[in-house]
C-alpha cells in the first residue's frame, strides 16, 4: 500500500486505482453500517476518495492512509444522515408516466423475505462476525492487510474467523431455509 500511496502522490492513475480497489470494499461497509441506502453510501464513498485526492500530500504515513478514509467516510456518512433527516420529500412528484421495467411485486415480496432472513441471520452474530462478513461480502479478494487494520484483528486469523463466522450464519439461515423446502 506504501507504494501505491507514493506513486499515487506522484500523478500515477493506476497507483490510484489500485488504492481504490483495496479500499473500497471496506469505505463500503463503513458507509452502509451507518444505515444508509445503496446509492447514498456509493456517493459517501465517491466523496470520501474526493477528498483523499485534495489531501494526498497530507498524509505522510501509508498505515495511516486506511484509518483516515474510514475515518472519513464514517463523519461524511453521519453528516448526510443527519443533513438527509431535515429533508422533507416532494408531496407532487408524479411517476404515473413512467414505464414499469422493474421486478414484479411478487419477485420483490420473495427477495424481500429472503433478504429479512439473512439480515436476521447475520443480527444474531457476534459484532466481530458481523464486521467480518460485511467487509468481505462486498470485494472479491480482500487485502487481508486492509481487513486486518481495520478490524483490528491479526492476519493470521481473519480466515479461520471468517470460516467459523460463515458457518454460524449457515447454522443461523438452517431453519429459515428448512422452511422454504
Amino acid at each position: 500500500m506504501a507504494d501505491l500511496l507514493e506513486a499515487a502522490r506522484d500523478g500515477d492513475r493506476s497507483s490510484l486505482a489500485g488504492l481504490v480497489d483495496e479500499l473500497t470494499p471496506l469505505l463500503w461497509q463503513v458507509a452502509r453500517a451507518q444505515g444508509l441506502d445503496r446509492d447514498t453510501s456509493s456517493d459517501i464513498v465517491q466523496t470520501a476518495w474526493l477528498k483523499l485526492l485534495g489531501a494526498l500530500g497530507q498524509i505522510r504515513s501509508p498505515m495511516a492512509l486506511t484509518s483516515w478514509m474510514v475515518t472519513v467516510t464514517r463523519r461524511e456518512a453521519w453528516r448526510v444522515r443527519n443533513t438527509s433527516r431535515m429533508e422533507l420529500p416532494a408531496k407532487d412528484v408524479l411517476f404515473a408516466d413512467l414505464p414499469d421495467l422493474g421486478p414484479t411485486p411478487e419477485e420483490h415480496r420473495v427477495e424481500a423475505e429472503r433478504a429479512r432472513q439473512l439480515w436476521r441471520a447475520v443480527n444474531t452474530l457476534s459484532e466481530r462476525c458481523q464486521q467480518l462478513l460485511r467487509i468481505i461480502a462486498f470485494t472479491h479478494r480482500p487485502d487481508y492487510d486492509i481487513v486486518s487494520a481495520a478490524l483490528g484483528m491479526p492476519r493470521g486469523s481473519i480466515g479461520p474467523t471468517r470460516g467459523r463466522c460463515l458457518a454460524k450464519l449457515r447454522d443461523a439461515l438452517s431453519p429459515d431455509i428448512a422452511e422454504e423446502s
